[in-house]
């Protein structure tokens, strides 16, 4: 190929008109009843050559912006970045360019990443916020059509696609207690944030339920460095849990690294749970029990609630009850949790 690929190119190759190539491209296939079999033939090709869409041309035939931007606190976190491949490569097959931007845990960084976005005619956005809601209350009042996932505002008009999270910290709490467990201490991250927010409410209603009286709570943020503070905190105190939920993936590796200095054996003295089952957690000195959340269902439905309301499908308002979507987790047994019934 001579390195210029276009519609014309891909339409003579597979014998298909360019109107045809055109809407297939343009991801506008089911609109206009185009089969599946068309479909696929259409973008091998365009794969196979290099198609790469004009989008300068596309914005002045359709007189508007095919760029969204996706907005997520930290790329370092696994969770948050394979929702960034998932969300961009979504986006992206269907002729959309996106601008993510990584606000590194920081409000003041957030709200120049928003304001740098929104300043980019954005069609839409699709962001996991910090957790505080000033940053986003002028977007609130803006037409841009925006989805939120894992975290939101319950009183904003924006979708949300998110773990039933206080589900999922019930079931993992309650896992405990059905292996003997009477002493299970939660380190959490922001407070502020509502996914954390509803995991430490299902981890005292699992206590509250089950009449345990124990209770220790603390943290401040989803980081290796605070589960490793808050665990040598922990460790000093005379009543010692019998096991630790740390409420993110990132949390869990400064528990381990804090009772691997004290050398408290997992989960013989201290058994740990976790929330985000990264794959390291199989490859770990002992594999962490941990909640596995549906991250690439959550971001492929975000991602649908977008175009939708792209498109103008009526999606413009909703309830509360049906703009805030909740997803079930699964449990992931390993061997971090010792079995306290018998002792």
């Amino acid at each position: 190929m001579d390195g210029h690929v276009t519609i014309k190119t891909i339409a003579k190759n597979t014998n298909f008109s360019l109107t045809t190539v055109s809407r297939v491209l343009n991801g506008t296939s089911e609109k206009h009843r185009i089969s599946k079999t068309t479909q696929k033939i259409i973008l091998e090709e365009a794969k196979k050559l290099g198609y790469i869409p004009n989008m300068a041309a596309k914005t002045l035939r359709s007189n508007r912006s095919h760029t969204v931007g996706l907005i997520v606190p930290s790329l370092s976190n696994p969770f948050f970045s394979i929702v960034a491949s998932t969300v961009s490569k979504m986006l992206h097959n269907q002729g959309y360019v996106v601008l993510m931007s990584d606000s590194d845990n920081n409000e003041k960084e957030e709200r120049k990443m928003l304001q740098a976005l929104q300043a980019q005619n954005l069609v839409g956005l699709i962001a996991i916020p910090l957790g505080k809601r000033q940053n986003y209350e002028l977007l609130n009042q803006s037409t841009i059509p925006t989805v939120f996932i894992d975290r939101f505002f319950s009183d904003f008009s924006f979708y949300s696609v998110s773990t039933d999270h206080y589900k999922s910290s019930f079931q993992l709490v309650e896992h405990l207690i059905e292996m003997g467990h009477r002493k299970i201490a939660c380190i959490q991250g922001d407070e502020h944030v509502v996914s954390n927010t509803y995991r430490v409410d299902g981890y005292r209603e699992a206590l509250k339920v089950h009449g345990l009286t124990y209770q220790y709570l603390g943290g401040v943020s989803f980081t290796e460095e605070e589960g490793y503070l808050e665990t040598k905190l922990l460790l000093q105190k005379k009543d010692r849990p019998t096991a630790i939920l740390a409420l993110s993936d990132t949390i869990l590796l400064g528990v381990l690294k804090a009772l691997k200095e004290a050398k408290i054996s997992v989960p013989e003295e201290v058994s740990v749970v976790s929330f985000d089952n990264s794959s390291y957690l199989d490859f770990l000195e002992v594999p962490v029990t941990s909640i596995a959340q549906p991250i690439t269902q959550i971001a492929q439905l975000a991602v649908r609630l977008l175009l939708e309301q792209i498109d103008d499908r009526g999606l413009s308002y909703r309830e509360e009850s049906e703009r805030i979507i909740l997803l079930d987790s699964t449990l992931i047994f390993r061997s971090s949790v010792a079995d306290l019934r018998n002792r």
